[in-house]
């Protein structure tokens, strides 16, 4: 066959050379590499349908840094190259870190566990209209209005008066309870459609149906109540007081999904920011001899500003730095540590949404399928309230990405007077290292089925790989 001219035009390979064109990152896979994402994806699947709060994220962390050899620091005397270990903190937050040729760095995967959700008030439960309610307190910045008429589920903890602790999950199954936040009828809502989005459904209307069946005793005045308070007593050896000591979520009951009929991408709850915590701990889990110390984060209280113990604005990575530097043998300060080293802050942003293109600028949004969106700031009008990656760092990035032939690409979130998010990457930044935002871009981020293309999934896998590796 004869070879084929090549007919470009002299600015047509120059056209070729200068111009930026991304393109879906699905048109380079050979099929094994699409084989490689789908099974990837289908593991992330599992673990997203079993893990829709922080406490069973971080359980689920726990057991598989167990199976691959990591212990606890606290019963590690001495931490030598290669030495695997991870610290525990409230059953919200854990580090897990692989000690490195130069064990005095990190290379650090910043995640968080926590996504929007409704919590119980500490006093939740009353009766009304001969069913029996729980009043919920959002969590997070949500649309309210998503909330209603989604079957939901329960997970948290409950302490009894006695102090024993009683672990509920309820609705996941499918011969399951379900629980639901009923709207009101079309046929009576002239009224509400009036009013502004935010005002269609307010916090105090998103309360939770959990009983109907009434006792049938005249001498009991809310028997709906009573009826449940009885079977949470004789099921859990619960107190209506005990709802004061208690930590139960409610989270959409949907299980996690192909989307498309190319199921090319996937639905569920939680992915924000879930889809990093999942890859950066498989990332971490494939590193064999890394040259530092590869440090995985996996925090809680993003949703709600970072506060609190739990919450990267805490000073526990600090803490953590300074007891692996002395289990270490290091004549190190953790600040130091800290400063030398590199981070990713592993968080989701928005795609560009066919529907709703006018929020965003179409050359400075990220597109399903085009990689892994490497981010230098985020925040809001100003980039107030971001950490603004250094330009040296991001072409540290970009050299990182091109020589593992990874898929990526970088944007904003949103147009400039409109967008904004936060994320951890000012409160990892403030120490003095390197820090810049990488994650898969997401369809409807913060609803109760949040969508992410798998090819974006897989690509944040192989860049957080890539970066403990490098």
């Amino acid at each position: 066959m004869p070879e084929k001219k090549d007919k470009k035009t002299a600015n047509q390979k120059i056209e070729e050379k200068l111009f930026l064109k991304r393109k879906s990152s699905w048109l380079g896979y050979t099929p094994a590499q699409e084989k490689a994402v789908f099974d990837f994806c289908d593991g992330y699947k599992k673990f997203m349908a079993e893990c829709k709060t922080e406490r069973l994220c971080v359980r689920f962390i726990e057991d598989s840094l167990k199976k691959a050899g990591f212990v606890d620091i606290g019963r590690a005397v001495k931490i030598r190259k290669n030495d695997r270990v991870y610290k525990k903190i409230k059953n919200k937050v854990i580090i897990a870190c692989i000690a490195g040729s130069d064990p005095a760095s990190f290379r650090l995967v910043g995640s968080h566990v926590d996504s929007p959700r409704l919590d119980l008030k500490p006093s939740p439960l009353y009766e009304s209209s001969e069913l029996a309610l729980m009043q919920s307190h959002y969590y997070g910045g949500i649309k309210k209005y998503h909330w209603v008429n989604v079957p939901l589920s329960v997970h948290g903890v409950v302490f009894t008066k006695s102090g024993r602790q009683v672990d509920v999950h309820i609705g996941e199954k499918d011969a399951d309870p379900k629980f639901i936040i009923p709207d009101l009828l079309p046929h009576l809502a002239q009224e509400q459609m009036k009013k502004e989005a935010p005002k269609v459904i307010e916090g105090e209307d998103l309360n939770i149906v959990a009983g109907h069946i009434p006792v049938k005793d005249d001498d009991i005045k809310e028997k709906v109540k009573f009826s449940l308070l009885k079977y949470l007593n004789d099921a859990y050896g619960i107190i209506e007081e005990d709802f004061n000591c208690a930590e139960l979520e409610f989270v959409p009951a949907v299980k996690p999904a192909d989307i498309g009929f190319d199921r090319g991408l996937v639905g569920a709850y939680g992915q924000d920011d879930r889809v990093c915590v999942y890859t950066s701990l498989r990332a971490l889990l494939a590193v064999k001899n890394p040259a530092h110390a590869g440090l995985a984060l996996f925090v809680d209280k993003e949703e709600t500003g970072s506060y609190g113990d739990t919450g990267a604005e805490s000073f526990m990575l600090y803490n953590f730095a300074g007891e692996f530097a002395a289990k270490s043998g290091l004549q190190v300060d953790p600040a130091a540590m800290l400063e030398k080293s590199k981070s990713v802050s592993a968080d989701v942003t928005g795609a560009m949404d066919p529907t709703f293109q006018s929020v965003n600028d179409p050359q400075n949004v990220s597109y399903l399928g085009r990689g892994v969106s490497i981010e230098k700031y985020g925040g809001a009008r100003g980039k107030s309230g971001t950490h603004d990656a250094h330009a040296e760092y991001m072409q540290y990035l970009r050299a990182m990405a091109d020589r593992n032939g990874i898929p990526w690409q970088t944007g904003e979130n949103g147009k400039i007077d409109l967008g904004g998010g936060g994320t951890i990457a000012m409160l990892l930044s403030r120490y003095g290292m390197d820090c810049v935002d990488a994650g898969p871009c997401l369809l409807g981020m913060h609803s109760t089925c949040e969508v992410a293309s798998k090819a974006d999934i897989y690509s944040a896998y192989l860049l957080y790989r890539a970066f403990f590796e490098d």
